[in-house]
């Protein structure tokens, strides 16, 4: 009995250890988030994530939704050239997050870290109202003489915010809201589709309201203030953020990195050179050469790892392709759309807003499909393989640009009007605006099926503690599919002198490119599928081992059960010796 007491004490002292240490307040949180519950604080950081997400969409959105609008127009650049400067800029936003994460792991403090990201985007998008703003109304010296910024002072400032702008959006993505701060490790196969697609709708939500808004006002009489709305929505952005100071900034598990993924790659090719003629013994995979019974200087854990990663490297590759034909829609599609007839019951349509037809699709199609999903299968079942919604949706893709070729031919039939966009007169089809809407809605059936299906491929095929360098691989292929967009515009410009991507549609062979790009897409998807069943193995191995676990969970808990009901009867003092045996 005294030790049985002894030991209850201990045990007594350590949990009032434990609850000391949860109810001591850590540097910089505030009463009010120290007086919540548990549970209460992992929702509020949770609303909290979100709304930095949906915030910083929103001003990453408002910058690219005119772009090509404002560089013709106002900076005096060719067509090609602002197709290639837009996708650019989104291509940089999408690989900054890598950078900034590797940032963030190895040289500066997270929290450092984002104040740095959050300045430059603060500072990107308060740089751009400077370029659009009409400084000769503002700046009048003594002798009132008018001092507008000039053509290559527009320029320089214009490329200055928009780096700093994608500087600060890579650390909002990385560190503030990475898909790991979602707390998605215990979810099974059609929880991780669930979340990934309601997670997608609520984003391109938030697009369409963008496209629609601040399109409109950046067309309208007050359309320079439509670069101040990225400003105004990232002040919310810091305001959510400042709710929770410290406690919404997730922190990865320091077992895996980037850096870590990228040193077995190369310790595996040096040992393969150092051992050629020895490659093909004694190993199954070549990344077998990074461990360290094999002569690297990596664990098996770490190797093993990077092997899984490195299955999904041809899934991430056919999405290059799939990428340049989604970046159609801020590039090639804006300049058709922009070259048509926008007028409407007397009233003009932004540009951008045609975009909003090509978010409809997945607005609509993810709540069929989940509702589908939900009558059709059980909870531990997806469904369909995402492989089929890839392929699906790779063809789509392809069928939309080369349903975009046969309407530029289409539109060049109707004769030409003069219409005002930006207080510009330009010479364009007479053709209505709404007959490019196949075209649209294509394109958006494509990312209703491929963005979910892929991040869930991306996400669930890999064990849990390289997650998150999944992820961020999928940022990078995508990122380069904008690159190869941008590589595509320029090299098809540079090798017809101009006739595939024309400056003046009408005098040009817009419809080859697309053509060109549909046939490439074509051979993309099929070249998809003949690879799909690999994960389609891969996908059936992740049920079975998720189904296994939830087995062992039920069987741990009930023997810890059993257990604990033994412990209670061998316990209890009621029980007389004779009820005890």
């Amino acid at each position: 009995m005294p030790e049985v007491d002894r030991g209850d004490m201990r045990e007594k002292q350590l949990l009032n250890h434990m609850a000391d240490k949860e109810q001591r307040p850590l540097p910089g949180r505030s009463n009010y988030t120290r007086n919540l519950s548990p549970s209460d604080k992992k929702l509020q950081e949770a609303i909290c994530v979100l709304l930095v997400e949906l915030c910083e969409r929103f001003t990453f959105f408002g910058i690219v939704c005119n772009m090509i609008l404002f560089c013709t127009v106002k900076l005096g650049y060719r067509n090609y050239q602002a197709a290639i400067v837009n996708m650019c800029f989104v291509g940089t936003s999408m690989l900054t997050p890598v950078l900034v994460g590797w940032l963030a792991e190895c040289l500066v403090g997270r929290i450092k870290l984002v104040c740095i990201c959050m300045f430059l985007h603060f500072l990107g998008t308060a740089l751009l109202p400077v370029v659009s703003f009409p400084f000769e109304d503002i700046y009048i010296d003594k002798r009132h003489i008018l001092h507008p910024l000039t053509k290559r002072e527009q320029k320089i400032v214009f490329y200055f915010a928009l780096l700093t702008a994608s500087l600060g959006i890579g650390g909002i993505r990385a560190i503030v809201c990475p898909l790991s701060a979602y707390n998605l490790e215990d979810c099974g196969p059609k929880e991780l589709l669930s979340f990934f697609n309601w997670f997608y709708w609520l984003v391109n939500l938030n697009s369409a309201v963008v496209f629609v808004s601040i399109s409109y006002i950046q067309q309208s009489v007050a359309r320079n203030l439509g670069f101040l709305i990225p400003f105004v929505s990232f002040i919310m952005a810091v305001i959510t953020v400042h709710m929770v100071r410290g406690e919404m900034i997730y922190k990865p598990k320091a077992d895996s990195s980037l850096l870590t993924t990228f040193g077995v790659i190369a310790s595996a090719l040096k040992t393969c050179c150092m051992r050629y003629r020895y490659f093909s013994g004694g190993v199954t995979s070549w990344l077998d050469h990074a461990k360290e019974n094999y002569g690297g200087q990596y664990s098996e854990t770490q190797v093993e790892s990077t092997k899984s990663l490195a299955k999904l490297f041809p899934l991430f590759a056919f999405q290059i392709l799939y990428r340049t034909c989604v970046m159609q829609i801020p590039s090639g599609y804006y300049l058709q759309t922009m070259n048509s007839n926008l007028h409407f019951s007397g009233f003009v349509l932004p540009v951008a807003a045609m975009n909003v037809i090509s978010i409809v699709p997945l607005l609509i199609l993810v709540p069929i499909l989940e509702c589908i999903s939900s009558c059709l299968f059980s909870s531990k079942d997806t469904g369909h393989s995402p492989t089929i919604y890839i392929v699906v949706g790779q063809l789509s893709a392809a069928l939309s640009v080369m349903v975009a070729g046969f309407s530029e031919i289409h539109r060049k039939h109707f004769p030409q009007v003069e219409q005002t966009l930006s207080e510009e007169v330009l010479l364009v089809s007479s053709m209505p605006c709404f007959h490019l809407t196949p075209q649209y809605i294509l394109l958006g059936v494509a990312e209703a099926l491929v963005t979910p299906s892929c991040s869930l491929l991306s996400f669930q095929l890999v064990p849990e503690r390289i997650r998150g360098i999944s992820m961020h691989f999928l940022t990078l292929f995508n990122g380069a599919g904008c690159f190869m967009g941008a590589f595509f515009v320029q090299t098809a410009h540079a090798g017809t002198q101009g006739n595939w991507f024309p400056h003046l549609l009408h005098e040009g062979k817009l419809e080859r490119f697309f053509f060109f790009l549909a046939s490439l897409m074509m051979v993309n998807a099929l070249g998809f599928w003949t690879i799909a069943h690999r994960y389609n193995n891969l996908n059936q191995e992740y049920t079975n081992e998720f189904r296994g676990n939830l087995s062992e969970e039920k069987l741990l808990t009930h023997e810890k059960t059993i257990k604990h009901y033994d412990s209670v009867l061998e316990s209890s003092p009621i029980l007389s010796p004779m009820e005890k045996t």
